[in-house]
């Protein structure tokens, strides 16, 4: 991870403070050499930090805490500076051009980087910790009429390697929520590990009480294969993947690999098809939406579970009849101001309900993240309604 933006990282650390050594610090006589060698202490071991970071063989260490960590101390000690250097400088500039000297780039990058440090902290503790259900309905006039009122729980990405220490709690309580809505399904859209099944074994008990009627269905997401295990051999990968999808059997899923099920009730029946992950290029992408609807009747009331709503356009329209596709993924960007949220320039479809004819995708914003962090954008459950149009 930090490898992809070791550069970026290494000037966002170095440049701000050299502007502030030697446009400040130099000019002041009570700052010796000593002094500012000190200053410059925590830059240099954020920068050690990084490179080994950059260096670790996976994508991630094994140990997460020590990412965590970093992260951490990048929002509270490199970006307030970046943010308040990058102020300044654009101050500095024009005062130049208009030849004042007073400059407010001071005054507005401090508390700009006052305000950063304070959506670090809210969004690392109380955002991240937030969780909202949400209940909506979908309409579709090829829905059984036994299915009228069907109820359906959604959700995605739980990442659990991301609950360490107290924050199990937290999930304890996504299950505790879920079982609460009493559903008569339970669809699960994909990256339940950050990079290896070992993550799950201290809630796999937890995980196995979700409970619905008619079970807890699943697909994988990108998370779930190794493509994050970079530099493991392809035996230790292999047996990973396996890993995972036994993990889930184990816990009493359903887990779907491009294959479908049906559900009945008496006469009728609706049909649950899951995708494996269908991600752009370089994600893994061995989801086949063909394979996944074999032998379905044309007609029948689907239900299409696929972690990247990417998939949606790609396969899912042109090869398919599902009439109704779920996904997850984007995580909603886990910032958002004012209900937009930048992820939005890269993801066509990344948050809510998306229509094509009479066809619909919905993409849930989930419930955790790689990066325990949100702002602006608490995680979600989704209570969905079935009903006859």
């Amino acid at each position: 991870m930090i490898a992809r933006i070791i550069i970026p990282l290494i000037l966002l650390i170095v440049l701000p403070e050299l502007y502030i050594d030697l446009h400040y610090l130099r000019r002041r006589r009570q700052f010796s050499w000593k002094k500012r060698l000190l200053w410059w202490i925590p830059a240099s071991v954020m920068l050690v930090w990084a490179v080994c970071l950059a260096f670790s063989r996976n994508f991630a260490p094994e140990n997460l805490d020590w990412l965590f960590w970093f992260l951490l101390l990048v929002g509270l000690l490199i970006v307030p500076k970046a943010v308040f250097a990058l102020c300044s400088f654009l101050g500095w500039q024009w005062c130049r051009l208009r030849k004042k000297r007073l400059n407010w780039g001071n005054l507005i990058g401090f508390f700009l980087a006052v305000g950063s440090i304070v959506a670090l902290i809210y969004g690392s503790t109380i955002g991240f910790s937030r969780l909202k259900v949400r209940h909506l309905e979908y309409a579709n006039n090829q829905l059984p009429k036994s299915f009228d009122g069907y109820r359906v729980v959604l959700f995605s990405d739980l990442h659990v390697g991301s609950y360490t220490g107290s924050r199990q709690k937290l999930l304890q309580r996504t299950i505790d929520s879920i079982n609460a809505q009493q559903p008569d399904a339970i669809f699960f859209v994909g990256d339940i590990q950050n990079i290896q099944p070992q993550e799950l074994y201290p809630v796999m008990q937890m995980l196995s009480h979700l409970q619905a009627k008619d079970g807890v269905y699943s697909v994988l997401g990108n998370h779930d294969y190794s493509y994050y295990m970079r530099n493991a051999d392809d035996a230790i990968k292999a047996a990973n993947e396996k890993e995972v999808i036994n993990r889930e059997k184990q816990m009493g899923w359903t887990l779907l690999q491009n294959e479908h099920q049906a559900i009945r009730r008496g006469k009728d029946s609706i049909v649950v098809a899951g995708m494996e992950n269908y991600s752009k290029p370089p994600y893994p992408a061995p989801g086949d939406a063909k394979k996944a609807m074999e032998d379905v009747k044309e007609g029948a009331f689907t239900v299409m579970l696929q972690h990247d709503p990417y998939a949606w356009r790609k396969t899912i329209l042109p090869d398919t009849h599902a009439q109704l596709t779920l996904s997850g993924h984007t995580h909603g960007g886990q910032v958002t101001l004012f209900g937009w949220s930048p992820i939005a320039l890269i993801n066509l479809e990344w948050d809510g309900w998306y229509h094509d004819g009479g066809r619909s995708l919905f993409v849930t914003r989930g419930v955790s993240g790689f990066i325990p962090f949100r702002l602006g954008c608490p995680g979600e459950i989704i209570v969905l309604t079935l009903r006859c149009k």
